[in-house]
Parts: structure tokens; sequence; C-alpha cells
């Protein structure tokens, strides 16, 4: 078996007894997960329970944060990232991320995802153009703008806006897209564009989701982790886990008795 092959079958991520502290809050408790390559993940469970941070400890994004500590191992392509040789910007481009609400740049539809490329060393125009029609097409947005691209991002509206910042993740060319709640912000057609966009996107990248949304973790996840108080309660295939979970707490949460 080649190494390429042997690559394609370790997990995108792994985590080992890993531990995350805000100051004196024990944030995070002994994680062991194996998240697979080219999937879809949901992380569900009720607020406050360690989604978010967990999601951020993937590109360390943590690290802004005053008074954090982390234990253990995060691993990715062979790298313990949490280790201080690995760079923060490398890491960033390399898992890249969206956030809840849509963060558009000041400036033009196509400043927007050109912006990366030119950090990381693109200067050539007819390479930028390229890079801006294939990354709006892959965020299914380019039909939809390619007549504007000079125009203010802001202008669009919330689930384009929210494309459009999926579309310059892309741009900088990552192997993994962590996506924290985002449609919340979104109405429901909104929701079903991204969705859609979300599942064609498995078939390039790893994509781990938080998200409240029940029937949106269903519909969409490959692989579904139930965090509660810090910890991993259950992990396993979505079917699974919503339709035979092991625990009494999923089968309440996933039922909405609280969260």
């Amino acid at each position: 078996m080649s190494q390429t092959a042997v690559a394609r079958k370790k997990p995108a991520i792994e985590t080992e007894d890993l531990q995350f502290h805000y100051d004196s809050l024990h944030a995070l408790k002994n994680i062991n997960l194996k998240i697979e390559r080219k999937r879809i993940t949901a992380l569900i469970g009720p607020s406050g329970c360690g989604k978010s941070t967990f999601l951020r400890t993937l590109n360390r994004m943590n690290d802004l944060i005053p008074g954090i500590r982390t234990e253990g191992g995060i691993w990715i392509d062979g790298e313990n990232i949490t280790e201080r040789s690995t760079d923060p910007v490398e890491l960033r481009k390399k898992v890249g991320m969206v956030f809840q609400h849509a963060a558009v740049f000041p400036g033009s539809i196509y400043e927007n995802i050109a912006f990366g490329p030119r950090i990381h060393g693109v200067k050539d125009k007819k390479v930028l153009d390229e890079l801006v029609e294939s990354n709006l097409r892959s965020a299914a947005l380019w039909d939809e703008v390619k007549d504007q691209l000079g125009k203010p991002a802001i202008g669009l509206s919330g689930g384009q806006q929210q494309r459009l910042t999926i579309a310059r993740t892309l741009a900088t060319k990552p192997d993994i897209l962590l996506m924290d709640e985002p449609t919340s912000a979104l109405d429901p057609i909104s929701t079903s564009k991204v969705e859609q966009l979300i599942i064609s996107l498995k078939e390039q990248y790893t994509i781990v989701i938080v998200t409240h949304n029940m029937q949106q973790a269903a519909r969409i996840s490959d692989y579904t982790a139930f965090f509660l108080n810090g910890e991993v309660k259950e992990y396993g295939s979505t079917d699974f886990i919503f339709s035979n979970p092991a625990y009494q707490e999923t089968k309440d949460y996933i039922a909405g008795k609280f969260g």
C-alpha cells in the first residue's frame, strides 16, 4: 500500500487526552476523538459544554485568550499542533474557520477572496482572477455575483455573505474546515443553501461543525460527538447517535429535554 493510501486511512484529526483550561476553569476533559477524513463531523451539546472551545483548539484560536492552558495532544498530519514549534499562522492556513456571523471585510467581493492569497504571496492578476472565480464557484456563489465583483461585499444578503466567507476561507487552500454555527443567523432558505454547500464540500475537505440544530446535524453530518460538561459523552455515526444512543443524556438532549 502506498504512503498516500496509508495517509488517507488515518484520521484527519486525532486528539489524545486533551485537556483545556481557562485560568481555573477546566473547560475540556480527557477528549479522545478520531475525526475522519473528508467527512462531516457535528459537535452537539448544551450551551457551555465545550463544543466551541474544542473547535477552536483545532486551529489554536484559543491562544489569543489570556490565561489558557492546553494539555494532551492534537494530531493533524502527524504533527502535534499543541507543541510550541507549530506555527499558528501556517496551521490556520491548513485549518480554516467559518464563524457564526459572516465577517465580510470592508471592500469589494473580489477583494474579500483575493485577500488571503495576496497575504500568502500571490500577486499575479490572472492567477488572482482565477482563484476568485474558482472559489466563488466552490461556494456556489459565482453565478449570483459574477457581474458585481467590484461592489461592496457588505451589500450581499446574509446568506450570500456567509457563502462569501466560506469562499474566502477556501481561497487559502485548507485541508480542514471548522464551522461554528454557520447558519444560526440565517433564514431557512439561506440555511438550506449553506447546508447544500457544506455537503458538497466534504468531497474535498474534512469538515467539523458546531450546531445547536439537531435537525441540521442529522441532515448533513456523517459523525456526531455529544459534548456534556466539557467531556465527549458519546461519539459515533450520526445515524447511530440519533437512532440508538448509548446514554440517556444523549437521548434526552436530542429529544429537546434540556439544552
